[in-house]
């Protein structure tokens, strides 16, 4: 058991060496290659390496590439159709949002599940606020899903794993109050797509619904009252990172230096998103709003002075702040069991 548990140790380590080399090679590459998003490529490949320890298969990664592109076209074509008329192009989103936090609740689909949310939140702000772009955003899409299963292949080619390949965790049982807490989390997540539909800037507003989406993906509806104190702290330093490492890259803009920037975020955040505990979700998240909160700071879109980024860096804390307080607000609170009521009922 001794030498199992160190075996399931060094691979958790190798793995979250992986994270590490894949977002710092293809961040830095995108940055490079001029990329529009260049975290979206970086995102997928951490998501696909976080959510197993075996690389994917050719044609798992073609259906994960099929799967993305149909809902980006799907999407796009919604909003173009339905640019006129937001309420339906808000009712088929809300619908599309409740699908996938149902699956998230009852623990099906996976990484996919959150890389549809990005997408379906990417997608129709792109579309909508900035048409020239919105009319790549399918190609885009291409570049992030392939790019992100070549690193993921590349950082499994370099840092294999040592001995068995890790097992497989047991489905997790059906939530039966999964349906509230999608519905719930719906409502949350497309108020702030509302919030940002009617603003103005899309380099900045896209931050705040994909945070707001990771957060609420983070979360175990069993047990949300004793992590969100968590949730908050480690999400905050994410950001914290990112605005730490922007401040360097201001100051010695080289191409080494954003390299070991976001390899040593990759290690700190993927290092313990790869441990097999509950607090690797909250870490996942909190690499995720780095990436996205760092690219969005040295991409090419419009908005990219350093007074925009601590612009950015209060969405993140007004997506951090507004997502419990409607938590708060719309979650169903915990289920009393029939011993807490029996009390109750015989008082009555």
């Amino acid at each position: 058991m001794s030498a199992d548990g160190d075996l399931a140790h060094a691979n958790a380590r190798r793995k979250g060496l992986r994270i590490a080399l894949a977002v710092a090679v293809g961040f830095t590459w995108s940055v490079l290659s001029g990329a529009i998003i260049p975290f979206l490529g970086p995102l997928f490949a951490a998501q696909f390496l976080i959510s197993s320890s075996r690389p994917l298969q050719l044609k798992q990664a073609l259906g994960m590439a099929i799967l993305i592109v149909v809902a980006g076209a799907l999407l796009q074509a919604v909003a173009v159709l339905t640019g006129d008329r937001p309420a339906v192009l808000l009712l088929l989103l809300g619908l599309l949002y409740f699908v996938c936090f149902y699956l998230q609740a009852n623990g099906k689909g996976g990484g996919a599940i959150f890389l549809v949310l990005v997408v379906a939140v990417m997608v129709p702000l792109l579309t909508v606020l900035n048409r020239d772009l919105g009319d790549s955003i399918l190609s885009i899409l291409v570049q992030g899903v392939v790019s992100g299963a070549i690193l993921m292949w590349i950082a499994h080619a370099v840092i294999p794993d040592r001995g068995s390949a890790d097992v497989q965790a047991p489905a997790p049982a059906a939530n039966p109050r999964a349906a509230r807490y999608a519905a719930a989390n719906a409502i949350i997540l497309l108020i702030a797509v509302l919030a940002c539909l009617t603003r103005n800037g899309l380099a900045t507003a896209i931050v705040i619904p994909i945070t707001v989406a990771s957060l609420l993906s983070q979360l175990d509806v069993i047990a949300s009252a004793r992590a969100a104190f968590g949730l908050v702290l480690v999400n905050l330093l994410g950001g914290v990172a990112a605005s730490v490492a922007f401040a360097f890259l201001q100051v010695r803009p080289t191409t080494p230096t954003l390299f070991v920037l976001v390899l040593l975020a990759g290690l700190v955040f993927g290092g313990r998103a790869a441990l097999s505990n509950p607090a690797a979700k909250l870490y996942a998240g909190a690499l995720t709003i780095f990436l996205i909160l760092f690219g969005t700071g040295v991409s090419p879109l419009p908005g990219s002075a350093a007074e925009s980024f601590a612009t950015r860096v209060n969405y993140i804390l007004i997506a951090i702040a507004y997502t419990i307080f409607m938590m708060a607000l719309l979650w169903p609170g915990p289920r009393r069991s029939a011993e807490d009521r029996v009390p109750s009922m015989k008082r009555l």
